[in-house]
This record gives structure tokens, sequence and C-alpha cells, in this order.
């Protein structure tokens, strides 16, 4: 194999997507659309995470302290594109029809769509850029499951097939872990609101 240098990308890296749960000032739940998520240790598993551009997401961890991280499947990618479309300042962001509920340890919303959540709390923070682009270092205090999938009897290929985890690279595009794919950035959306407008932060603002 002959290998060539070329400019610094992760297209070849693919990378699996949360929803982050947070809560506004008011008491209102905000869901916002990531995917550079990965796992660190501490005393046990962490994750680091990081956030970049101005977004009503990191103002709310940066409050807080704490958030939920929940996983992005196929039957929910429609709803996880549009929180990753839409804009959190804007005022009728969330005035669609989400199921949520509050985690068991934290005070986070919950993605009730998804079969795995972290409820997470931020240990620290590493600013890595000056546009707001941060590092998040958290512990895991409490992860929620889908009961089905905690079958002892299930196979890791099973699991894997039940659960149809999206990923995403720098393609601007969705595909199933199996290889399909299935959507571009900002088009499923549509499926939860079909006027739905790419917001200042998808855009990167």
């Amino acid at each position: 194999m002959k290998k060539v240098s070329v400019e610094a990308t992760n297209d070849l890296c693919p990378q699996t997507l949360f929803v982050y749960g947070t809560m506004n000032e008011d008491g209102t739940p905000n869901f916002g659309l990531f995917c550079w998520f990965s796992y660190c240790w501490f005393d046990q598993l962490g994750v680091i995470c990081a956030i970049g551009g101005s977004k009503r997401t990191l103002e709310n961890i940066r409050r807080n302290k704490v958030f939920s991280a929940n996983l992005v499947v196929e039957s929910n990618l429609p709803l996880a594109d549009y929180f990753g479309t839409a804009d959190g300042r804007d005022g009728d962001k969330m005035d669609i029809a989400v199921e949520w509920e509050k985690g068991a340890v934290l005070p986070v919303p919950v993605l009730c769509s998804s079969p795995l959540s972290f409820e997470l709390e931020v240990e620290k923070e590493i600013v890595t850029g000056e546009r707001d682009e941060v590092v998040l270092l958290c512990q895991i205090r409490n992860t929620l499951e889908d009961e089905r999938l905690v079958d002892s009897a299930m196979t890791s290929e099973e699991i894997f097939k039940a659960v149809a985890a999206v990923r995403t690279c720098g393609d601007e595009d969705y595909w199933s872990w199996d290889g399909r794919h299935i959507g571009k950035w900002h088009e499923r959306a549509k499926e939860i609101k079909p006027d739905v407008e790419i917001g200042a932060a998808a855009r990167g603002n």
C-alpha cells in the first residue's frame, strides 16, 4: 500500500451521531445534533466531545454543567436532523411533537426515541479556538438503555442490527452502519417540518 500526504480530514472516519439534551433557563428542553463524540477514562468510562461555534446547547451546558447524549438511530433520524437544522435561538424550534423525559439521575431532558442515552456531567472544559470551540470531558452519571437490548442472549451482531445507529463523515450525508445511504444533512428534517430553515448554528455561524 502506497500512501500520499493529503490535507487533514476525517472523511474516512465514520462518526456516530448523538442528540444532546439541555435545559433552557426557563426550564424548557433544547435538543441539538452533534457527532464529535468519543470516550475517555477517569476512574471509569467517560465521554469526550467537541462543540464548535455559537450554540444554545453550549450556552446551556456551560450554565448547568450537565446534559444528555442520545444515540441517533434510523427510526429517529428525521427528528435528529431537524434538531441539527433548526436554530436553538428561534422561539419555534421546539414547537413540534417531541417525546422526552427527565433523566433518572440528572436534571436533563432525555429523548425517548433513542435506545441509548447518557446522563453527563461536565468535569472539565478546554477552549480550543476563538469562536467558542471547546472540548468537554464528562463523567457518565447514568446510562439509560432500551430494556430489549439488555437481553444477554442477543449477539453483538443482533444488537447492532436492532439498534441501527446512524453515522456520518465529512460529506454531509447520513449512512447506516451496513453502508446504505439514508439521507443528506438538512433534508430528512423536512419530514418533521417541511418549511424548516437552516439556522445560523447549523451554517457554522
